[in-house]
């Protein structure tokens, strides 16, 4: 009678398996919308907020040096590119940093699915280790 556990825990040993790589499989999936999700915010949310406030920080250096006295060239436009250049810096420090955060997501991803192989593949040993057990208990019972 022991062969008739050993099938049923071989199925059983299969079932897990599959729950297991099924598992892995949606923590890939959410890994992969979380990447997407980091540069989805970045274009439609952090790119146009830090633009917004640059756009302020040159209005109101504008006012100030208007404000001195001074005209628009000289230093007054140097200070204005200066701004400028570093804004440009900024936006392609972001740009890196949400690049960054994707690949790190993309790769968490790719380690799931590599562990919910590795599930099944063992949950596969212990099936056929199963079976073999159970061929053998039959083997004794009936040879």
């Amino acid at each position: 009678m022991s062969f008739v556990f050993d099938i049923a825990a071989a199925k059983q040993a299969k079932g897990i398996g599959k729950f297991n790589q099924a598992v892995k499989e949606r923590n890939a999936t959410i890994a992969e919308q979380e990447g997407e999700q980091i540069e989805k915010r970045l274009e439609e949310f952090d790119i146009p907020k830090f633009e917004q406030q640059f756009a302020q920080l040159q209005g109101e250096t504008k006012t100030k040096i208007v404000k001195s006295g001074a005209d628009l060239s000289g230093s007054g436009l140097r200070i204005l590119r200066r701004n400028a250049e570093q804004a440009e810096v900024e936006k392609n420090v972001m740009t890196y940093d949400a690049q960054i955060g994707k690949a790190r997501k993309f790769e968490e991803a790719n380690f799931a699915r590599m562990q919910g192989s590795l599930a099944r593949m063992q949950a596969k040993s212990a099936e056929l280790g199963y079976y073999a057990k159970a061929g053998e208990s039959l083997m004794k019972q009936y040879g």
